[in-house]
């Protein structure tokens, strides 16, 4: 068994199932909760050595928010057992506005938990609806009182933009009630429309002049709050409020992946459980490994990924990974263009806020 840093957990339970997630959930049904618990605990003593230490932890779904304080406690007890948590620098949890309450935010900050991501997405009544959220407005407002008053906790929020029924200026009074809050974090992130969702069979992908002046308008507002623009979708409130966990899978870092349908990086191998609760459930609890994929990841795998992450933040990469060709021509371009700077400090390339918006066509002419 090999350490690694950073572990991540997936909860794959719902509530409702949103029409534009394309990530492995469902709702609890007829699920032995107990077992789940029992066999993210197993996953964890088989694929971490006793003792380990990570520095993060991500709890992420799915809603690990609705986790029953019982089933949670048996969760982390069973990880304590495991796990040296000591170390821990960030420990992060994904919950949905109006999904918990105060006793549930003094157990998360009791257990050690000190920040939590909120999956607020629009602070538009009609456009939440739209979404299949089962928050309104007031509740966020309501969530974030909560969790600094309750647990003290580091807050993140997430919001979407190019939504349908989602106009400019609906956008503005989102990110403005939303910076009103003053949140720690906040990500933004583009309606994607993943294959096999609803939204995908019923609208058209949002076109590019209205992303551009969507991810400009966060620009501009939240970098005039106080927001420093680490990540093309992330704004923190200083290099403090970063998070961790996320810093690490775009440095390319290692990390353990807990849970059904979640994926895991050890050294050259990267990993993904199967999507199926029932299926995970079964094996861990005759002591196996739950069944998945795998995949070697070459020199040129970790090479590519690591240009295309690393480009993403204002750490921008080594320019060491580049070919001396492109650093002979194609930097002095994109820095002449106002696309990229040069840390000769650090010796890194690093995109600007211009250059976050063609970062995908710049890695594929530096890959």
């Amino acid at each position: 068994m090999r350490a690694a840093e950073h572990i991540y957990v997936h909860i794959p339970f719902c509530h409702r199932i949103c029409p534009y997630c394309s990530f492995y959930k469902h709702t609890p049904g007829a699920t032995d909760m107990r077992g789940f618990v029992a066999a993210v605990v197993t996953e964890a003593k088989l694929r971490l050595p006793k003792g380990a230490a990570p520095q993060t932890l991500y709890f992420g779904g799915g809603t690990p928010s609705m986790l029953s304080p019982t089933h949670l406690q048996m969760l982390v007890d069973g990880m304590r057992e495991r796990l040296d948590f000591s170390d821990l620098r960030e420990w992060s949890f994904e919950a949905n506005p109006a999904t918990f309450t105060a006793a549930k935010v003094r157990q998360w900050r009791a257990l050690g938990i000190d920040r939590v991501s909120l999956g607020a997405q629009s602070f538009d009544a009609l456009v939440l609806r739209n979404l299949g959220r089962e928050h309104n407005p007031a509740d966020i407002a309501e969530s974030v009182r909560m969790l600094r008053e309750e647990g003290g906790m580091r807050v993140n929020i997430d919001l979407m933009f190019c939504l349908p029924g989602l106009s400019q200026r609906d956008w503005q009074r989102t990110l403005e009630q939303a910076i009103a809050l003053h949140p720690e974090h906040i990500s933004t992130y583009s309606l994607t429309l993943e294959p096999g969702t609803p939204f995908s069979a019923n609208y058209a992908p949002p076109n590019e002049e209205d992303e551009v002046a969507s991810y400009t308008l966060a620009h501009e507002l939240l970098t005039a709050a106080g927001y420093r623009h680490y990540e093309i979708s992330n704004y923190a409130l200083g290099e403090s409020e970063r998070s961790l966990h996320n810093l690490s899978c775009w440095r390319g870092e290692q990390y353990v992946g807990l849970g059904p349908g979640a994926c895991g990086t050890l050294e050259s191998i990267r990993y993904k459980n199967a999507p199926d609760t029932n299926r995970y459930i079964t094996a861990l609890s005759c002591g196996e490994l739950p069944e998945g994929n795998q995949e070697d990841i070459t020199p040129t795998m970790r090479r590519t990924e690591r240009i295309a992450l690393g480009l993403r933040t204002d750490e921008g990469i080594p320019t060491g990974l580049l070919r001396e060709n492109d650093r002979k021509e194609l930097l002095p371009h994109l820095v002449q263009e106002g696309l990229a700077t040069i840390d000769s400090e650090r010796d890194c390339l690093c995109l600007t806020s211009s250059g976050f918006l063609l970062a995908d066509e710049i890695a594929l002419q530096l890959i």
